[in-house]
C-alpha cells in the first residue's frame, strides 16, 4: 500500500485523483489547499490530514519522511498549471515520486530543468496523459502504426467545452499563469495526436482569442486542422437544444471517430499504470507541452491556408 499527499484538494480534478488512490489500493495521508471546501475527502480518506497553508504541509511530511515508515511515497498534484513546476520539485525533496495533471509544465525550459533535478535525485515526475489510456485512442494508435507506414491523413478536431463567466476571473483565465487555451484544453488532444501520428513538422495558428483558438498541425502521418472553445456561442446547435456544455469531435480523412464514452476510470488507470513502473514521464509529456507553447506564442493569420471550417461560422475578433 502506497502513501500518497495531495496539493490542489478543493479543485475541480482532485476528486479524480483521490478516486484513482482509494480505488488503486493505496492510501491518501496529507492534503493541501488554500481553500477549505474540501468535504470530498470524506468520500475517499475522511483519516487524511488537511492544511490550508503550504508551510505547515511542507513541515508535516518532512516530520513523516523523517520517520521511515510513515514516508510518503508520491505526491499527487492537482494545483494551477504555473505552480506544478515548484510543486513536482516539492515532491522531489520530499523523497517522492509526483503525479502531476497536465500540462506539466507551461513552458518548455521548465523540462530541462525538472530533468536534470529527476537525474540529481533518482525521483521521477509522472505526467497524467489519461486519453493514452482510453480503448478506442489505443486501438487507433495500433491501426496507425501497424497500417500504411507512408500515408499521411487529414484530421478536423474541435473540441468545445462552456464555461462560464467564472472562468475569465480565475487563474484559468490568467495566460500567464495557465498557458490560455492551448494549454488549459488543447494539450490533452496535442499529446494524443502526436502520439499516435508522430512528430510536429508545422504548426500555424488561425485566430486566437482569451477564449478560442484554431490552427493548423503538421505532423508525420496527418494533417490536422484544430478548433479549441469555451465560448458557450460557439457549441452546435444541436449540443444546445440538449442543454450540453461540451462538443468533442475528430474526423480521420472524413470519417468521424467515436470516443464519447470511456472517460470514467483513465485516472484510475492512469494511476496503476503509474504505480506499476509504465506511467508517462517527462519525455513523454514534453511534446505536447511544446506545441502548445508554439501555439500560445504564434501570431495569428486569420482565414489564410489551412484552416478548420469551423471558423467560418464564429466570431472571434
Amino acid at each position: 500500500m502506497k502513501k500518497f499527499a495531495l496539493i490542489g484538494a478543493a479543485g475541480y480534478i482532485a476528486p479524480r485523483h483521490m478516486k484513482a488512490i482509494k480505488e488503486t489500493g493505496n492510501r491518501l495521508i496529507a492534503a493541501l489547499d488554500k481553500h477549505d471546501s474540501v468535504g470530498i475527502l470524506d468520500s475517499y480518506f475522511p483519516d487524511s490530514t488537511f492544511f490550508t497553508e503550504f508551510e505547515r504541509f511542507d513541515r508535516h511530511i518532512e516530520k513523516l519522511r523523517r520517520k521511515n515508515q510513515e514516508a510518503i511515497d508520491y505526491v499527487s498534484i492537482c494545483s494551477p498549471n504555473y505552480l506544478h513546476d515548484a510543486h513536482i520539485r516539492f515532491a522531489f525533496r520530499s523523497g517522492a515520486d509526483a503525479i502531476c495533471e497536465k500540462p506539466l509544465v507551461i513552458n518548455p525550459w521548465n523540462v530541462e530543468g525538472l530533468k536534470e533535478i529527476e537525474n540529481l535525485t533518482g525521483r521521477k515526475a509522472y505526467n497524467i496523459l489519461q486519453l493514452r489510456c482510453h480503448e478506442t485512442i489505443k486501438e487507433l494508435k495500433s491501426y496507425i502504426d501497424n497500417y500504411k507506414q507512408n500515408k499521411i491523413y487529414d484530421i478536423d478536431l474541435a473540441y468545445i467545452t462552456a464555461r462560464g463567466k467564472w472562468y475569465t476571473q480565475s487563474w484559468k483565465g490568467d495566460e500567464q499563469k495557465s498557458g490560455g487555451v492551448a494549454a488549459n484544453i488543447g494539450i490533452h488532444f496535442f499529446d494524443m495526436l502526436q502520439w499516435i501520428f508522430g512528430s510536429k513538422t508545422k504548426l500555424t495558428v488561425n485566430i486566437s482569442t482569451p477564449t478560442k483558438m484554431a490552427g493548423f498541425l503538421e505532423l508525420k502521418k496527418a494533417n490536422v486542422r484544430w478548433f479549441l472553445s469555451i465560448d458557450h456561442d460557439d457549441l452546435p446547435v444541436a449540443c444546445k437544444e440538449k442543454n450540453q456544455r461540451t462538443f468533442r469531435q475528430i474526423k480521420i480523412s472524413g470519417k468521424e471517430m467515436e470516443f464519447s464514452e470511456g472517460f470514467t476510470d483513465l485516472h484510475t488507470i492512469s494511476y496503476q499504470e503509474i504505480i506499476n513502473g509504465r506511467g508517462y514521464g517527462i519525455d513523454d509529456a514534453r511534446p505536447a507541452i511544446e506545441i502548445s507553447y508554439e501555439a500560445r506564442n504564434a501570431k495569428p493569420i486569420g482565414l489564410y491556408g489551412e484552416y478548420h471550417p469551423y471558423i467560418q461560422e464564429i466570431t472571434y475578433e
